[in-house]
């Protein structure tokens, strides 16, 4: 009973990962540990380095050597998205009159804008990830095509919170139209 009870304060966040301010919702990922992030940046500026290092070194260049780089730099560029979301990501959702606008924020750069039309009512629910016993899952904005499901782990408890704040927000927002 003492464990159940623990595991249920430690799940409990006395600092949420988001933010409602006005009409714009922001959804912070945690940061993983620093040993995970520090690896991949190095993995990640390796592979931006390292081909063009072997370029400097070769006599002959080859078309070999470019297709090597050009392979070495997309991979470089993926390790790179993944260490700045593990840093520095969150997700900014902007609610207007009929539209919701979606934007993966890396830190260095942003990704993934989205837009979708808002019907008369927004329905928001959660989808579990991981192991049940974690409490985990993520927020999705609208039930019905199309929906917005976002990508930031949060506890259920969490998120159960921000979605009663969602639906206040929605109720106040049609009153003032």
């Amino acid at each position: 009973m003492k464990s159940n009870v623990k595991t249920i304060l430690t799940k409990l966040t006395i600092n949420p990962q988001y933010q409602l301010a006005g009409n714009e919702l922001t959804l912070k990922v945690r940061k993983s540990p620093l040993f995970i992030r520090s690896v991949t940046f190095l993995f990640a500026f390796l592979f931006f380095i390292s081909p063009i290092v072997a370029i400097l070194g070769v006599e002959k260049l080859h078309i070999f050597y470019f297709i090597v780089t050009f392979l070495f730099a997309l991979m470089g560029f993926y390790l790179l998205r993944i260490a700045l979301w593990n840093t520095y990501g969150k997700e900014i959702i902007t609610f207007n009159n009929d539209i919701i606008d979606y934007i993966a924020d890396y830190g260095w750069f942003k990704d993934s804008k989205k837009q979708i039309a808002v019907k008369e009512r927004l329905d928001y629910g959660i989808m579990p990830i991981g192991y049940e016993e974690d409490h985990e899952g993520t927020l999705i904005i609208g039930l019905e095509e199309p929906s917005l499901v976002c990508v930031t782990k949060m506890p259920k408890f969490d998120l159960e919170m921000l979605i009663s704040k969602l639906y206040d927000f929605s109720a106040s927002h049609h009153e003032n139209q």
